[in-house]
């Protein structure tokens, strides 16, 4: 079935469609907790670990992206969306850095990459995490390690957007997607 689609999409193309305003360096986050979980055996442990899936974009087209099995056992709906969250900061924030080095012998304005980038994220509890510096009951055991880009989002480097569940693009890197769904992302993310 997969080739007998491949071998229909021969034509297609990844088309990149700049934006010209829009020069700044932009992620959307997303994660499928435990989407495994009633299809596979439920007593083996990948059924219960969650998918991270992030997009990278510069001036609207995807520069990176990541579809990727997380590597704990997340405890719920926010702790997976924080564990991508923080997956894709560790891509991100030295990407900005790389820009700043790169941006002037290619005649980038630096502007837009000195500001700040944006998250888009779908989940308010793992929105919440990333501002917040208080600890909570439900959440405390989450590690240290998964907190390393907070001092961004305090000082306004980085900020995290709420996102539509509809219009959250890394929705097609995380799971199996109706097919009208799976469409209207993959013409968002590469042009067809």
């Amino acid at each position: 079935r997969i080739a007998r689609y491949l071998n229909g999409n021969q034509d297609k193309r990844y088309i990149l469609n700049p934006a010209c305003k829009a020069t700044t360096l932009d992620c959307y986050v997303d994660a499928d907790f435990a989407g495994e979980w009633n299809k596979l055996d439920k007593g083996d442990q990948e059924s219960v670990t969650s998918r991270s899936g992030f997009i990278i974009q510069y001036a609207g087209c995807p520069i990176l992206w990541v579809s990727k099995m997380q590597s704990e056992v997340a405890l719920s709906t926010t702790e997976a969306e924080y564990i991508a969250l923080s997956q894709s900061m560790r891509d991100l924030l030295p990407m900005r850095e790389m820009f700043k080095e790169i941006a002037v012998p290619l005649g980038i304005s630096t502007t837009a990459i000195n500001t700040y980038s944006k998250a888009f994220e779908d989940n308010k509890g793992a929105q919440e995490l990333a501002s917040s510096e208080r600890y909570r009951p439900r959440t405390k055991h989450i590690a240290i390690k998964y907190h390393h880009f907070r001092q961004y989002v305090k000082n306004g480097v980085i900020k995290i957007i709420q996102a539509d569940t509809h219009e959250q693009l890394a929705d097609i890197l995380t799971k199996a997607l109706p097919l009208h769904t799976f469409e209207k992302l993959r013409k968002e993310v590469q042009g067809w």
